[in-house]
């Protein structure tokens, strides 16, 4: 009889969120920098708002390996594989900055078009363009009331329907109940 010696969970992202804000999960040394430019990060966000798989996350529970800040572990999630993944998360859900392979400290914002259902790397022609959400992370701060922001995406353009705004930008709300895979 043979011993498991893993197993596969899954996690909705919401889950990955709340353990990425905890510092639950921790980045070893031995990771490389985030070098994921902003469209990846986009294209990433389509294939989650799609429904396409996206691949695993491995993490590992180990309280001795050494982490990128210096520390140890201490029994936190190490993450083996995804770092990318998570920190295009990170970056674009939660409005945090990411730390590029040139040692830049950078914020990368996506932008959401409701009436196209579409994402776009948010750029000075989507910032003037009343009929984009600029950045995506107001969506998913902690005070976002999803129906106030679709009666301000309405009131900014009088001829979108207000029913497929709130359902579109409610689509992109459930983003943290897709489970990585």
């Amino acid at each position: 009889m043979t011993t498991q010696r893993y197993s596969v969970t899954p996690h909705p992202i919401e889950t990955l969120l709340t353990w990425i804000k905890s510092g639950e999960i921790a980045i070893p040394e031995i990771q490389r920098p985030f070098v994921w430019n902003a469209t990846k990060v986009r294209k990433f966000l389509d294939s989650l708002y799609h429904g396409y798989p996206v691949g695993y996350l491995i993490a590992w529970r180990n309280p001795n390996v050494k982490l990128k800040d210096g520390t140890f572990s201490a029994g936190k999630r190490v993450l083996i594989d995804g770092q990318q993944r998570v920190t295009a998360l990170m970056a674009s859900l939660l409005g945090h900055e990411v730390l590029t392979d040139n040692y830049e400290s950078i914020r990368i914002r996506i932008a959401f078009h409701p009436e196209e259902e579409r994402f776009e790397v948010r750029n000075p022609a989507i910032a003037k363009d009343a009929a984009w959400i600029e950045d995506i992370a107001v969506l998913f701060h902690p005070d976002a009331d999803l129906i106030e922001l679709t009666e301000q995406y309405v009131e900014r353009n009088p001829n979108a329907d207000r029913k497929s705004v709130g359902k579109v930008l409610q689509r992109v709300g459930k983003l943290p109940t897709t489970t990585l895979a």
